[in-house]
């Protein structure tokens, strides 16, 4: 094992109510790393934690913490601790109660016990809040004392499932950098679960993505946004236009009907392949100066930007521009080299990318879904 590794999954498959939930899964988490583990529901993220914290044994693999095999180790003797979405306070214990109960149930002393816990309180800004009723706080307020709880007992690795599920956007948001921020100060590993793209982008050293109990791409937040291994990881990761494609050979790709110099080599000559755009690297210009052309199909305002569908012979384009340009318009799309990204074809070719379904109230009708399910991998 390397020297600053302190969870090692080896060889991890288990199946649950007759259905294969991970399938011979390999992971390594780094000391003192703030790293997600990102996908759709049912894709095995909240297994993998609950393996990771004891909760679940699995049918086949090892999990080794620093180096030593704990495969078998009780939730209790492992160095770990887990903060779920509900956040499983004790209604009848007031604030001081609730962060103090590992340290009471440790036996540890009423003095380090009293220091502690005001420690806690004001690394979560919650200093006065002692004495608060747990029913009279914001969810906010209470996932800061689930956290603070959690904390106070010095887990070398804190695992986190969906915590900030149940909180509003403009919360979540808040919450996000203050989570972030607590990790870097304590210094310890953070193994968080989320199906929510930004969040994992914005917080993480590392994403794995994962779907169907399979890791699908594990890096750093820019690597999987820029470098997507293929196309359940590029639609997964933020928006993208995904092209069937060829390569005529090293910096030359077909698709959409005609050539263009891409960045990619190493592939076969004539390879079919994926061809990834994202929708901000596409330059809106005339007709006469575009690469290729089409119509102008739907017009969103975003704020920041316009969001546009785009028919380019019967292939739907998104186009995110800060540009106005008009619905049924015919416009030109210019694409520098440096915006194509070639990915091998897999399994997933063929299912995303194409805007044609394309639909705000569909991506709003998920994220319900996902919220209701609450991040449960079990069938």
């Amino acid at each position: 094992m390397e020297k600053n590794r302190i969870i090692e999954l080896q060889n991890i498959s288990i199946a649950l109510g007759g259905e294969q939930i991970l399938k011979d899964l390999n992971l390594y988490i780094n000391d003192k790393e703030f790293i997600t583990l990102l996908g759709p529901s049912g894709c095995g993220k909240t297994t993998t934690l609950r393996i990771i914290a004891g909760f679940l044994a699995p049918d086949a693999g090892k999990v080794f913490f620093s180096g030593r095999d704990v495969t078998d180790v009780p939730p209790h003797k492992r160095q770990v601790n887990t903060i779920f979405q509900r956040y499983a306070l004790f209604p009848h214990l007031n604030v001081y109660e609730n962060i103090a109960f590992g340290l009471r149930v440790q036996k540890i002393k009423e003095p380090e016990i009293r220091a502690t816990v005001t420690e806690m309180l004001a690394l979560v800004n919650l200093k006065g809040f002692e004495k608060r009723n747990i029913n009279s706080l914001s969810g906010g307020q209470q996932q800061r004392v689930a956290i603070a709880r959690a904390l106070a007992v010095k887990p070398r690795v804190l695992l986190l499932d969906e915590p900030l599920g149940a909180l509003d956007l403009k919360l979540r948001k808040d919450m996000q950098v203050e989570l972030k921020n607590i990790q870097q100060r304590l210094g310890i590993t953070f193994v968080y679960v989320t199906h929510d793209q930004e969040e994992a982008l914005s917080m993480s050293d590392t994403i794995v993505v994962m779907d169907g109990g399979v890791i699908q791409q594990v890096g750093t937040p820019i690597d999987i946004y820029n470098e997507p291994k293929n196309a359940f990881v590029a639609d997964f990761i933020g928006e993208s236009n995904i092209l069937d494609g060829v390569m005529r050979d090293d910096l030359v790709a077909e698709f959409a009907g005609r050539r263009f110099d891409c960045l990619d080599k190493g592939f076969g000559k004539d390879e079919p392949v994926d061809v990834v755009i994202r929708p901000e690297d596409v330059d809106v210009v005339s007709v006469e100066k575009g690469m290729v052309c089409g119509d102008v199909t739907s017009v969103t305002f975003k704020g920041v930007h316009f969001e546009i569908i785009v028919d380019v012979d019967g292939f739907k384009w998104m186009i995110q521009t800060t540009d106005y340009v008009a619905p049924d318009a015919r416009i030109g799309l210019y694409i520098e080299p440096d915006a194509i990204h070639i990915m091998k074809k897999s399994k997933y070719s063929g299912l995303y990318g194409d805007y044609s379904t394309f639909s705000d109230e569909i991506e709003m009708l998920s994220d319900v879904t996902y919220e209701k399910e609450g991040g449960e991998d079990e069938p």
